[in-house]
């Protein structure tokens, strides 16, 4: 770790999140704090209070007598999540073709096309990246802060999945047409398509 502005628990937490989103900690892989202090350079504080917060926000599991594991979710688990996902996203989609303005679509525009040159390079770090961001950016055109809030913690909790999703080539070749029909759907202020793009993308996923 070297970022220097961060103090360590901070440093800690983003670096396990990263490797959690990345797909370099799995579920149901066991982290033994002593092992994660060693490489992260630093104590076993910051790394148990980023794992209270990690538990906190459901990304790992704490197993009394034997530790931290990161979250396992079954295919219900999965399902259940994506349904929220849908119930919530329909309303943030809604207010959003109401708002968009033509800067947001250039914006919008300029990740989409970083979404594609990841998806295209096999990037999966970048393209986990780039695709968080071109969907939530979209959502959080509604102005819904605590809507908002909700879905990035549904996103934050299937993340893990999600790259593993993008590691298939067929799914990657996928989401060029897809987000291509959610960005047109938005452009076209028209909720009712942007609503069905979004839904039938994420069904693809889960």
């Amino acid at each position: 770790m070297t970022n220097s502005s961060l103090t360590a628990q901070e440093a800690v937490l983003q670096e396990l999140r990263s490797a959690l989103a990345a797909g370099t900690l799995t579920p149901g892989q066991q982290l033994i704090q002593e092992d994660l202090a060693e490489e992260l350079g630093v104590s076993r504080v910051p790394i148990r209070e980023s794992l209270k917060i990690l538990e906190g926000e459901g990304h790992v599991t704490y197993h009394p007598n034997r530790g931290y594991f990161v979250t396992e979710l079954s295919a219900t688990d999965l399902s259940e999540l994506y349904r929220i996902r849908e119930i919530l996203e329909a309303e943030a989609l809604t207010r959003a073709v109401t708002e968009v303005s033509d800067a947001d679509l250039k914006d919008i525009r300029e990740i989409l096309t970083k979404v594609n040159a990841a998806a295209a390079a096999g990037d999966i770090d970048e393209l986990s990246r780039t695709n968080r961001q071109f969907h939530l950016s979209i959502i959080e055109l509604s102005g819904m802060n605590r809507l908002c809030r909700l879905i990035r913690q549904l996103w934050d909790a299937s993340d893990i999945y999600r790259t593993v999703y993008f590691r298939e080539e067929t799914n990657r070749e996928r989401i060029f047409s897809e987000h291509e029909e959610i960005f047109r759907a938005l452009e076209a202020h028209d909720a009712a398509a942007l609503i069905r793009a979004q839904n039938q993308h994420r069904e693809q996923a889960v």
